[in-house]
């Protein structure tokens, strides 16, 4: 087979597979045109024979051939590549507290060597690098490889591996200092993620940052362990320096620094000479050093979607006001049919990230199809967040509605309580190659707190993305929703339920879906029901093609004799801000349209 070099064109025959692989690496970073006709002889025949040894092929004949010219144009490789070494002595030890760690013994479980099994030098460096990550992740500063030796007796096919890690005593997190910040102290180490007196981990370190920059309350934040002379002893260049060279004489083992000349320290004598200023157990302080963030924050956003033409949206956001991290955000949205203005203040509880009060109000205006409404709308909630990121929030809300709904015209005010669960789990956020959503809220409404409407409401939705290789993604949804009441016509349009257009079955127009009444105006259902299917495939790059099927429709009565069906096809075009999608779909229960085109910008969730 042939290989294309940098400026040498190599051809191996004799090995193959991941020999001749690493014979093409180590050759690809020769440029026969910097070097003399005998000089890039010797390199070729270095670097196979480094290449070579790696694999446990240490007396390889290499026979060359370079291309006639200057400098030549590649060159012929035959190789012999003889008997190879392998395993005789296999002796990996963890001592020191890591003996006990978990971690450690996978670490060393998952070795894919065994005595017998030819030599491979890359499976023994992982694992030195893998023990040595360790070390630092999990606490053992004091680690230090008391062996690491390979012994290789070409001439007798052998070798011998030996590595051996002392991890000393595992620290534990110390004093956690915080300094800078504008928050109440207390509010930041409720996030905290350990104790002190717990094992270190520094995946719990970054754990906290990220908590803390999730808060919004920080323009910057550094969490660093405090590292004192002694610790600075456990650095790992300067302990692989210490115990870099190995001898064995008169059968104990002595260590000595690398090129180093002068007396010689042994093991024995470096561990008294330590352990006089060691604590039983040692303990890393960890520094926390913020700054606030900007007070306020302002973004304008623009958009497009077939469904409500041109959008506009206004923010300003207020991450802190206060030295107990309350927050206020405002924004204003603007598009033709739907105008509306929304508030939040919200009151972070003990546990700034999982609990809080939230208090909202909205003024909102609709005029679409047959749907007019002015709407004004009062929230107070209580959030929680559990560990498996389920959200609960348990609301109550009161709004105002003036609408004209079809032929019905009224005013209500509605009171009512409401509990809902939701979860949003996402890889990638701008175009999830995985991810899902659920939703699921139940509201009730009764003349005996003053409300003009008595009702239970209902609604849930789910979405799935998952993906199948590389370039073919799935994704999925379904929604249902309820109503329960002898009062409908009492019910306001903002929680009757419509559907049709870009987010729910395309091919039809937005919200257009619904029973109607004896005029043929959109009156609004009682329940609901939506589902769709869609197959994504890469074609090139950030351009993908898609293929769906949605069905689905509001009505009276559970459930209808049919559903409202679409099928189209897409492109998905991921820019950098997000995904744009563009479709086509065609309506099977609509005869006066043969097909709706549908324009987006955004993700799914």
């Amino acid at each position: 087979m042939i290989h294309s070099a940098l400026g040498l064109e190599a051809r191996i025959d004799g090995v193959g597979g991941d020999v001749a692989e690493n014979v093409r690496y180590y050759l690809d970073g020769l440029d026969a045109a910097r070097y003399s006709r005998s000089r890039v002889e010797g390199e070729v025949q270095r670097r196979t024979r480094e290449a070579m040894r790696v694999y446990g092929y240490y007396s390889p004949q290499v026979t060359h051939r370079l291309a006639e010219g200057d400098p030549p144009g590649y060159v012929e490789l035959m190789i012999e590549p003889g008997p190879r070494v392998r395993i005789e002595t296999l002796d990996i030890r963890v001592e020191g507290d890591a003996a006990e760690d978990p971690r450690f013994r996978e670490a060393v479980a998952a070795f894919p060597l065994a005595e017998g099994d030819p030599l491979v030098h890359a499976p023994y460096d992982r694992l030195r690098s893998r023990l040595a990550n360790l070390s630092l992740e999990r606490g053992y500063f004091d680690w230090r490889f008391v062996e690491r030796r390979m012994e290789v007796r070409p001439h007798a096919e052998s070798a011998r591996l030996f590595l051996a890690l002392d991890s000393g005593p595992r620290h534990r997190f110390g004093e956690v200092s915080i300094d800078g910040s504008h928050i109440v102290e207390e509010r930041l180490r409720r996030m905290l993620p350990f104790t002190p007196g717990e094992p270190y981990l520094a995946s719990e370190l970054a754990r906290y940052n990220q908590r803390l920059g999730q808060t919004g309350w920080f323009g910057s934040i550094a969490v660093r362990p405090r590292f004192g002379e002694a610790a600075s002893l456990a650095l790992p260049e300067r302990r692989l320096g210490f115990w870099n060279e190995v001898e064995v004489a008169g059968g104990e083992l002595a260590s000595r620094a690398a090129g180093a000349d002068g007396p010689r320290l042994s093991g024995p004598a470096l561990e008294g000479a330590t352990a006089l200023h060691r604590p039983e157990r040692p303990e890393v302080p960890i520094d926390i050093s913020v700054t606030p963030a900007d007070r306020h924050r302002f973004e304008i956003g623009v958009g497009y979607a077939t469904d409500v033409g041109p959008r506009t949206r206004f923010a300003w956001k207020q991450p802190w006001i206060n030295r107990y991290g309350h927050g206020l955000d405002h924004s204003l949205s603007l598009a033709a049919p739907d105008q509306r203005f929304t508030g939040t203040y919200n009151m972070p509880l003990a546990n700034p990230l999982r609990d809080s009060y939230r208090f909202q109000y909205g003024v909102r205006q609709r005029d679409n199809e047959d749907t007019r409404s002015l709407e004004a709308t009062l929230e107070a909630a209580r959030r929680w967040e559990f560990e498996n990121l389920w959200v609960q929030t348990l609301f109550v809300r009161t709004t105002f509605e003036d609408f004209t709904q079809g032929d019905e015209e009224a005013q209500v005010v509605i009171l009512y309580p409401g509990i809902s669960w939701s979860r949003t789990r996402t890889r990638n956020p701008t175009f999830p190659n995985w991810g899902d959503s659920q939703r699921i809220a139940f509201e009730v409404s009764d003349g005996l707190w003053g409300s003009d409407a008595d009702f239970l409401r209902m609604t849930g939705e789910t979405q799935w993305i998952r993906m199948f290789g590389e370039d073919t993604r799935f994704v999925t949804r379904l929604g249902l929703g309820a109503i329960e009441t002898d009062d409908f016509d009492k019910i306001p349009p903002s929680l009757r339920f419509f559907t049709g257009g870009d987010r729910s079955v395309r091919g039809y127009a937005y919200e257009g879906l619904a029973p109607r009444n004896e005029e043929g105006e959109l009156r609004g259902g009682q329940q609901l029901l939506t589902a769709s299917v869609e197959l994504q495939r890469r074609v090139t790059g950030a351009w993908w093609g898609a293929a769906f099927v949605d069905t689905g429709d509001a009505f009276d009565e559970w459930l209808p004799d049919a559903l409202n069906t679409g099928a189209g096809l897409g492109v998905r075009w991921i820019s950098p801000v997000g995904p744009i999608r563009f479709d086509v779909a065609h309506p099977f229960d609509d005869e006066d349209n043969d097909f709706r085109i549908h324009f987006a910008i955004g993700p799914e969730f």
